[in-house]
């Protein structure tokens, strides 16, 4: 039996192109225009996983779906193959955030592990949002100052318009002719991080901001 492989952005991923190719078949265009498309969107799903093996590829590959109901029984067997978010504790949360009192803690049990790129909850008496997430093997977090807005607007996670919150990161960045110089790092994020999660189709952005939020 393959192991799963699937992460939650390649899900989403997959099933934005799924959508895309149900809607093109019902404009009536080209038949060569259409199967380009749709070859186009298989490579992209197909590239998705480093070093793919055989047996994935075969599993993702949607070249002979037709109909409607094979592309739904496509994105449900999927489901199967995904890697859930790593197991957390109160305790490992508590010992990620060691400077911060009076930590207010996410509610653990109703995090659904098997769709979740990362984990992030708002503490409002505080205006502080945190972010967890597994970055090269190992889960980090980071502790952010956020403001809601009172428009919607594009997340830099997900690229979906939403209710967003601005947040930011002050990170010490090193710099040899100023030792206490520190850059902050803003961006608009999705007030809901479970809405973001069912959304989000690359990590990329949100790694990228982790690396330099830590300084790594």
């Amino acid at each position: 039996m393959t192991e799963k492989f699937l992460k939650n952005e390649h899900y989403n991923f997959i099933k934005k192109q799924v959508l895309l190719i149900k809607d093109s078949s019902k404009k009536n265009l080209p038949s060569s225009v259409f199967t380009s498309l749709k070859d186009l969107s298989n490579a992209k799903i197909l590239d998705l996983i480093p070093n793919i093996s055989l047996d994935q590829q075969k599993i993702l590959d949607l070249s002979r779906l037709k109909t409607d109901e094979e592309y739904q029984q496509y994105i449900q067997h999927l489901t199967e193959f995904l890697l859930p978010f790593p197991e957390i504790t109160e305790q490992k949360l508590k010992k990620m955030f060691p400077k911060t009192k009076k930590l207010k803690l996410p509610d653990l049990s109703k995090v659904d592990h098997s769709q979740l790129t990362y984990l992030s909850w708002n503490d409002l008496r505080s205006n502080r949002k945190y972010i967890i997430y597994e970055l090269d093997g190992e889960l980090v977090g980071i502790e952010c100052k956020f403001s809601p807005t009172s428009k919607k607007n594009i997340c830099s996670l997900c690229k979906c318009t939403s209710e967003v919150s601005y947040f930011s990161a002050v990170t010490k960045v090193k710099k040899s002719n100023n030792p206490d110089y520190f850059k902050s790092i803003g961006n608009l994020i999705c007030k809901d991080s479970s809405e973001c999660n069912k959304k989000i189709t690359s990590s990329l952005y949100l790694e990228n901001i982790l690396r330099d939020s830590l300084g790594m």
